[in-house]
């Protein structure tokens, strides 16, 4: 009964995360001062000579019910909660119209979570590997430079380092490209071959800050489980202290790690952003800010709606293994 009842709360509060997200992603568009049918219009307008006004307002409506503009703001809303939940269907993109918005991030999505997802992961390995050798080995020479490095490395905004990579590696050594412009197509070996260069400069960036914070974190956690009194009588057992270290201490400090793993990998696509600007990655980031520099409202909504319900699996999914992780804690 216990797991069930946690388990009902945990999809409550999974519910509603989402509900309230949905609902936030609906409205704050609207606060913005451009009005996407009228861009649309405009564009239209400006590459021909002459449109009759009948056939502007035509154009108008038609737009209206395709970007679900019709009727009063509570009409537009519950339209569009209706379309997320049964069809999930956002429409066609402005920027791209008549695209519709799910295909668009159909064709976005691998590249970011390609990128990113190995990036991260890469960086939690890298991460907890050195720190946790700086934490429990905190007076060796090398666990004490490893954890200088990272407490240097960790405070630099990422898109400064990213720029700074981005011209000593592109631009004074021109090693990589400065935008990523692929070759081939499929799973030819020049596409894959084009994809992992092109890869490289901004999976390198991330990881190096990702890096920082997980030697941070780990370090931390580890060289206080190194002082707990169970350490200290493995240690009058007259056990190994590598054995020590991986038997004892990297379990329990594992734990709290691969919870902020799981929120983290359900918050790529905020990193997104500014990595596939900055190099010019055609990936859900690429998406967002098309669509806010062209006001495209169902463009912004699908993509932060998606980026909501990753989060809220995330913690979902973790709430519900955990106690499957650490046999500590139970379902209440």
């Amino acid at each position: 009964m216990g797991f069930y009842k946690f388990l009902l709360s945990k999809v409550i509060s999974f519910v509603l995360v989402v509900f309230i997200g949905i609902t936030t992603v609906f409205f704050v568009p609207r606060f913005m001062p451009s009005d996407p049918v009228e861009a649309m219009i405009g564009k239209m307008t400006a590459n021909q000579a002459y449109m009759e006004p009948d056939a502007i307002i035509t154009l108008r409506e038609t737009l209206n019910e395709s970007f679900g503009l019709e009727g009063s703001m509570w009409d537009q809303y519950l339209g569009f909660v209706k379309r997320v939940i049964i069809t999930q269907d956002f429409g066609p993109s402005l920027a791209s119209y008549p695209n519709p918005v799910n295909e668009l991030i159909a064709k976005a999505l691998p590249w970011t979570m390609g990128l990113l997802l190995i990036s991260t992961i890469i960086a939690w390995l890298i991460g907890n590997i050195v720190g946790l050798l700086a934490g429990f080995l905190k007076d060796k020479s090398y666990s004490k430079a490893m954890e200088a490095i990272s407490i240097m490395i960790y405070p630099i905004p990422y898109y400064i380092l990213a720029l700074i990579l981005i011209m000593l590696l592109s631009y004074i050594y021109p090693i990589f490209p400065l935008s990523a412009t692929f070759q081939g197509d499929g799973f030819s070996w020049v596409h894959i071959k084009s994809i992992v260069y092109h890869s490289i400069l901004p999976a390198f960036s991330m990881i190096l800050v990702g890096t920082g914070w997980w030697v941070i974190s780990m370090k931390t956690l580890s060289a206080g489980i190194a002082e707990e009194d169970y350490v200290q009588f493995a240690r009058l057992k007259g056990l190994s202290e590598r054995k020590i270290m991986t038997k004892y201490v990297l379990p329990n400090a594992a734990l709290p790690q691969v919870t902020m793993l799981a929120l983290q990998i359900g918050t790529i696509f905020n990193g997104a952003l500014i990595t596939e600007i900055l190099f010019g990655y055609p990936g859900i980031g690429t998406l967002i800010y098309t669509g806010i520099l062209q006001a495209d409202y169902n463009l912004i909504m699908g993509t932060i709606t998606l980026s909501i319900i990753a989060v809220a699996a995330a913690t979902f999914i973790v709430d519900f293994l955990y106690p499957f992780l650490d046999p500590r804690v139970r379902y209440k």
